[in-house]
C-alpha cells in the first residue's frame, strides 16, 4: 500500500501533486472510497453533513477532488454484511480516503471489520489519511490523543515505524514545545506536521511534502 499521511488533508498544490504521483494517473480516472468511522469515536465531533462530504469541508478537501467515482466505506457496518460483499469494493478502489476523529476507535474497527488484515495485500492502493486517519497507521499516538473511553492504551496499527503529532500551530495547545514533550513519551521517531504538510510512504521510502512547517522529533 502507498501512503499519503496528512495532518489537514489536501491543502496545497504540493500535497495534491504527491497524491497524483502515488495514484499514478489523473484523479479523474481514479476511484475512491471514503472512510468516516473515526468521527464516531471522537467525543467533540459531530457527523459530517452531506454538503460537508460533497465539498470536503470535513475531509481536508479529499472528497471534493475530481474523482471518477466516490463511495463510502463505513467500517462499523462491515461485519454485518460479510467480506464477500465489501472486500471486492476495497480491492477495486484506487484510493481510500480516511477521515479524522479518534485514532484508537478507528484502529479498533479496522481490526474488527477485517480491513487491517486486508491491507498487506493492497499493494497498489493509496491510503490518504487526515489526522487520525494518518495516526492510526503509526505504532502509538500518545496518551494526549486518546479520546475514546474504551481504548485499552494508545497503541495503533504500527504499519509505519514513526508517530505523528498533527495540526502543529493550528490549535493554541499544539505548539512545537508541546510536540517535543509528547514525543519524549512515544519511544520512537515522530514527526510534527502542520496542516500544510504531509508524509508519503512508497515502497519503503519516506518523504515529507510541505508548504508549511514540520519537524522530525527525536525521542
Amino acid at each position: 500500500m502507498k501512503l499519503l499521511l496528512t495532518s489537514g488533508g489536501i491543502t496545497n498544490a504540493s500535497i495534491k501533486d504527491a497524491l497524483v504521483d502515488l495514484v499514478g494517473k489523473p484523479l479523474t480516472d481514479a476511484t475512491a472510497l471514503c472512510v468516516p468511522t473515526a468521527q464516531w469515536g471522537y467525543p467533540r465531533s459531530v457527523p459530517a453533513t452531506v454538503p460537508d462530504l460533497l465539498h470536503g469541508r470535513s475531509w481536508g478537501g479529499t472528497t471534493s477532488l475530481d474523482w471518477r467515482s466516490l463511495g463510502v466505506l463505513e467500517l462499523t457496518a462491515l461485519p454485518t454484511i460479510g467480506a464477500e460483499r465489501w472486500v471486492p469494493w476495497v480491492r477495486a478502489a484506487d484510493v481510500l480516503l480516511v477521515a479524522g476523529g479518534e485514532a484508537t476507535y478507528l484502529c479498533h474497527w479496522m481490526r474488527q471489520s477485517g480491513l487491517a488484515d486486508l491491507i498487506p495485500s493492497l499493494i497498489d492502493t493509496v491510503w490518504v489519511g487526515v489526522s487520525a486517519g494518518s495516526m492510526v497507521l503509526t505504532p502509538r499516538i500518545g496518551d494526549d490523543f486518546v479520546e475514546w473511553p474504551s481504548a485499552p492504551d494508545d497503541r495503533t496499527l504500527g504499519l509505519v515505524d514513526f508517530s505523528i503529532f498533527p495540526h502543529l500551530d493550528f490549535f493554541p495547545e499544539n505548539t512545537l514545545a508541546e510536540a517535543e514533550r509528547w514525543s519524549a513519551g512515544i519511544g520512537g521517531p515522530a514527526y510534527a506536521l502542520d496542516d500544510q504538510s504531509a508524509i508519503t510512504v512508497d515502497d519503503g521510502t519516506v518523504d515529507v511534502v510541505s508548504e508549511g512547517r514540520w519537524r522530525l522529533l527525536s525521542s
